[in-house]
């Protein structure tokens, strides 16, 4: 899930709304076939589901959230990178102009020769402090990359969790319409393994 809302509401809802409307107004005659264990199912499938959409939501915000910041990281280390290509570029530069510097040294006369010696040193001086900002620079690019990369883990556990809740919600609008014990308990495991992974994602795991 990518997007920074929960949708709880699905093709099961209005089953779901039915079933309670119906639940509520024909309570005796459901007393009169399922006890009141029926009334008390009812109740706390309504409230774990109320609960399950807003622990949701809150999932559903946070993956969008790191799916946003995993751009944006993933932005600052392309520009980072084309900081070090330039400075890389410079370098290169600086280079080629120490090279012609040591020609020229080579083949000038004697009186000349220090001159281009000290171009040389120069150069050899910038060049060192050139690297040394393009290896600076690589290394931030590298660090934005990593926390992109961590982000993007991060919503894929967010989007894990929020669509097991979803499963959750829908389990427990199949096992309001037909009162069936195993749909309930299908519905508690979708819920907490939704929640598992929601930990998980706040544990950084």
């Amino acid at each position: 899930m990518s997007g920074g809302t929960f949708h709880v509401h699905g093709p099961h809802d209005h089953e779901l709304e039915h079933a309670q409307q119906h639940a509520a107004a024909g309570h005796g005659d459901a007393s009169a076939h399922h006890g009141i264990a029926g009334g008390s199912m009812t109740n706390q499938i309504a409230l774990f589901t109320a609960v399950i959409a807003t622990v949701g939501a809150i999932f559903a915000y946070m993956g969008g959230a790191t799916q946003a910041n995993a751009g944006l990281y993933k932005n600052n280390a392309a520009i980072k990178k084309t900081e070090a290509s330039n400075q890389w570029n410079y370098f290169q530069a600086k280079s080629t102009k120490q090279s012609l510097a040591e020609i020229s040294r080579d083949l000038a006369p004697p009186d000349k020769q220090p001159n281009y010696q000290a171009k040389i040193e120069r150069y050899e001086k910038e060049k060192k402090e050139i690297q040394t900002q393009a290896e600076k620079i690589e290394a931030e690019s590298k660090d934005w990359d990593k926390q992109s990369d961590a982000q993007m883990h991060l919503h894929h556990r967010w989007a894990q969790a929020t669509t097991a809740l979803q499963v959750s919600i829908a389990l427990a609008a199949i096992a309001l319409l037909t009162r069936k014990k195993w749909l309930e308990m299908g519905m508690f495991a979708m819920g907490a393994v939704g929640l598992a992974i929601g930990v998980a994602a706040v544990l950084h795991v």
